[in-house]
């Protein structure tokens, strides 16, 4: 599946994935407002057996078959590095 990827102006390390170009009539309105207007970064063949970053591809490639988009938010923050740097 041919699969488009966008970053949020507003929001750091955010990412939405489409199976449609600047199809973003599939997201819902108030996501849509949070995230600015998207920009376009990358397309690629999404497959299966594809290596992502920070997300499964067989998830992705439900998404995008299911609702035709993935929402890809920051990784959480280390919780652990948080704790050892409040304690210095």
């Amino acid at each position: 599946m041919q699969c488009y990827v966008y970053k949020s102006p507003r929001r750091a390390d955010t990412y939405v994935y489409l199976r449609e170009r600047d199809g973003f009539s599939v997201l819902p309105a108030p996501l849509l407002e949070s995230l600015g207007t998207p920009v376009f970064v990358l397309e690629f063949e999404l497959t299966p057996q594809r290596q992502l970053a920070r997300a499964s591809a067989a998830v992705v490639l439900e998404d995008l078959t299911q609702r035709g988009f993935h929402l890809q938010l920051p990784p959480p923050p280390d919780l652990t590095l948080a704790a050892s740097e409040a304690d210095d």
